[in-house]
């Protein structure tokens, strides 16, 4: 599963956590990889990364009914970290580098209980930790700031004139931090959104937060109990600052990187049988993709041209030109008009022939917003 490094990839997820949350595991689930996972806790080495095809039952039909040469998903890098450390900020900065360059990170949390793999802090408790790598997080933006205001009032000394409007965002930012507030919870307008892109902050990431349980608690009242504590207590911990965006606070996934790693290993027969006898309709990991997009605003649209059936991903709100510009520069350039029609109405036919014919296949023009799902086929003129 794990695709060529030349394809195109549409977003980069950063894979973090305490040492042995399982974040490993994990990665070895979603990369369809056999890394080794230790029993110690692990705080050097290389980044595991691992380009994958992102699960869409859609392009499955699509290819299945036009049978083409080439059938092109959507694909992802997972970028598998190194863990975390309590108040070690030189060694967890070899982190900080990898999720800047992230598009959005999983946050693993341990759930789990092993006597045989060890946990950094003695004893499971998923708040407790969850509290530490998001302060590290903090920490790390706050050193960040602090040293840029240094830099800034060093110029001053010298007599070079201030940024103020950066200063400001700064000094706002700080004020944030300084009260353990991640800056993705924080309100900014789009000029100190603009601003702020190229700095790069950790914590304002989009973030999911999985929670790694037990293989004896997969389905049981113990893991959606723990879901809802964890749900509750994101939720609490800002309710004495207003300013705080409670609607984006991450997402939680309960689900168990052991058996998702089994599950990766097997042929898609006896994986679809494994997850038939726990019950389950898909893989937990399918969700996770999902949900990724989903905080990230992304969806997706399908093209059926050159005997290929491919996914493009784009933002939510993209119109048709733009969304014509991922295809190729040239489409966007000599757009005239998109041939649309959505993939629930193509299916209810089955061909374009007879969506021609029933009045479901449609022109759109430049500013048409693609929906997610939409099938397109564009006319342009260069």
């Amino acid at each position: 599963m794990v695709y060529n490094s030349f394809e195109e990839v549409t977003l980069k997820i950063a894979i973090i956590g305490l040492s042995n949350s399982g974040k490993t595991t994990i990665f070895n689930a979603l990369a369809r990889q056999k890394l080794e996972t230790t029993i110690y806790p692990t705080t050097t080495g290389e980044p595991n990364r691992g380009v994958v095809k992102v699960p869409d039952s859609r392009v499955d039909k699509l290819s299945a009914i036009f049978k083409p040469k080439k059938t092109t998903y959507a694909t992802i890098e997972y970028i598998d970290c190194i863990g975390l450390t309590k108040g070690d900020l030189q060694q967890n900065r070899k982190v900080f580098d990898l999720i800047k360059d992230a598009d959005a990170i999983v946050h693993v949390v341990r759930a789990f209980e092993d006597d045989k793999v060890m946990h950094p802090a003695g004893n499971v408790d998923a708040r407790r930790d969850i509290e530490t790598l998001e302060l590290e997080l903090i920490f790390g933006d706050l050193e960040f700031v602090e040293k840029r205001l240094d830099r800034i009032e060093q110029g001053i000394r010298q007599g070079k004139k201030p940024d103020e409007a950066e200063k400001k965002l700064l000094l706002k930012c700080k004020e944030a931090l300084e009260k353990e507030i991640v800056l993705r919870d924080i309100e900014f307008n789009e000029e100190e959104k603009k601003a702020m892109s190229p700095l790069q902050f950790l914590s304002t990431k989009p973030e999911v937060m999985v929670l790694n349980i037990g293989e004896k608690d997969l389905s049981t009242d113990k893991a959606k109990v723990l879901q809802k504590e964890i749900e509750r207590f994101l939720k609490e911990r800002y309710e004495n600052f207003p300013s705080v965006k409670r609607y984006l606070l991450p997402p939680v996934v309960s689900l168990c990187g052991k058996i998702e790693m089994e599950i990766s290993q097997l042929s898609p027969e006896d994986a679809k049988m494994f997850l038939d006898d726990l019950g389950i309709e898909e893989p937990a990991l399918n969700k996770l993709v999902h949900v990724c997009y989903d905080i990230l605003g992304y969806i997706s649209f399908f093209t059926y041209a050159g005997n290929e059936v491919r996914a493009w991903t784009i933002t939510k709100g993209m119109n048709a030109q733009k969304a014509a510009g991922k295809v190729h520069s040239d489409i966007e350039r000599g757009f005239i008009r998109a041939e649309v029609i959505s993939f629930s109405d193509f299916i209810s036919v089955g061909n374009i022939h007879t969506a021609r014919e029933r009045g479901l296949l449609r022109l759109e023009g430049k500013t048409y917003e693609v929906k997610d799902g939409d099938i397109i086929n564009f006319r342009f003129n260069v």
